[in-house]
């Protein structure tokens, strides 16, 4: 590369998202020079933009926000400071030397950054990734696409809708669509439990008489140049369709709430190791990659429930980002970090010992637990043991903080697990 391009910067982060504007606030308190946030919309703010439902802000800013809200809140600090903020560019390569290339209006841009954070959010899972048989007409969208076209865009996507899938977005989109008039045939889920929050089921079907069908999904989907029906039909125990059940749902529209997968493909070219759970990066407790210098946070590192964990997520990694850009060196996470039994995947899966005043592990469980509590081993030893026992649900992501403290004596490996 060329050293007369090459622009160098304390902290690069990819991503104008809430976790971008975040992080790169935490990194400007925390004493960072020359912060730049890379990102390829025509402006700040990231999906927020279009969700324009309330329920953002209550545990940042202790009240209810609109999604443009709560993102405009963090664009106008970022305003205040120095940060600089490239818009309409894509970054398209990221090097383990922390060299990031990217394509503006301008052309192309390299930076030589002491430090990056990676906060560039997740992707929708599409028909192609879940193989619906059937043809493929129009009316088929995803339910993030199909919220852009009616909060952003003003189309009408259809008039009768089937949704398949029961997360967030979808449950929200069913109200939305109701609002505006059409027709929301029903939701229905693979699995015999939803996959969204309680309240997004209370608010956006109860609410508005729209049926939740479990262990149920769509087997084909019919229609020529537009979508006529679905053929939806019961699964067992296996999530196999069951013979016999087929039934036919007249609709014009389809839209699928099947998931989100982190965006990771820069990660990837920077030879980060990921989680095979997740999807996203492998990080410690700081958020910081397999890579020396490459911090994590937000839905690449993992889905989120809330905005609010996004930015709290983000803020430590700015933090940290900061810390590596000053001394170029962090210390080796010695400890790993197990998932046991109903518990599906932790966030950190490496601690440095010491590297944090608090370890803060996240985790999620494979499938509804009635009654269990929290147990984290090292060995034959128990280091924390929730003193309740609680219901889990896959939605809902779980915390529990370890103080260095309880870590002192932990050599090799702790296990998280449910009892």
């Amino acid at each position: 590369m060329n050293d007369k391009i090459m622009v160098k910067r304390d902290i690069v982060i990819i991503g104008g998202g809430p976790a971008g504007l975040a992080a790169a606030l935490a990194a400007k308190k925390e004493g960072a020079e020359s912060i730049l946030i890379l990102e390829r919309d025509k402006e700040l703010g990231g999906i927020l933009n279009q969700c324009i439902h309330n329920g953002f802000g209550l545990h940042t800013f202790q009240e209810e926000l609109t999604g443009p809200e709560y993102a405009q809140r963090y664009v106008d600090m970022v305003k205040e400071t120095d940060i600089s903020c490239y818009l309409n560019t894509m970054v398209i390569n990221v090097t383990e030397d922390k060299h990031v290339i990217a394509m503006s209006e301008d052309g192309m841009l390299v930076f030589e950054a002491a430090s990056i954070v990676l906060a560039m959010g997740c992707r929708e899972r599409t028909r192609g990734q879940i193989r619906i048989p059937g043809t493929r007409p129009a009316g088929v969208f995803t339910a993030g696409l199909a919220q852009r076209y009616v909060n952003l865009e003003n189309f009408k996507p259809g008039s009768r809708v089937v949704i398949l899938g029961s997360g967030d977005i979808g449950l929200i989109m069913a109200r939305r669509l109701t609002l505006e008039g059409i027709k929301v045939v029903g939701v229905y889920e693979l699995m015999p439990y939803a996959n969204g929050l309680y309240r997004n089921i209370k608010n956006c079907l109860d609410d508005f008489g729209i049926p939740l069908h479990l262990s149920t999904t769509v087997t084909k989907i019919v229609g020529s140049k537009r979508v006529q029906a679905v053929e939806v039909s019961a699964v067992d125990e296996n999530l196999k369709p069951i013979p016999g059940t087929e039934e036919i749902i007249p609709c014009d529209t389809v839209l699928l709430s099947i998931g989100l997968i982190p965006e990771n493909e820069l990660s990837k070219k920077a030879g980060i190791e990921l989680n095979p759970i997740t999807n996203g990066p492998k990080v410690d407790n700081a958020l910081e990659t397999s890579v020396k210098g490459i911090f994590a946070c937000g839905n690449v590192l993992h889905v989120h429930d809330l905005v609010d964990q996004v930015t709290k997520e983000a803020e430590d990694a700015g933090m940290y980002a900061a810390e590596y850009a000053a001394e170029q060196k962090s210390a080796e996470a010695e400890i790993s970090v197990v998932s046991e039994g109903l518990v599906r995947y932790t966030v950190p899966t490496k601690i440095a010992s010491g590297r944090t005043p608090v370890t803060k592990i996240k985790f999620r469980v494979g499938r509804p637990v009635k009654s269990a509590k929290i147990r984290i081993t090292s060995g034959d030893q128990v280091i924390f043991e929730s003193k309740k026992a609680k219901k889990f649900v896959p939605s809902i992501m779980e915390n529990v903080n370890l103080t260095a403290a309880q870590l002192a004596d932990v050599q090799n490996e702790i296990k998280v697990t449910l009892v």
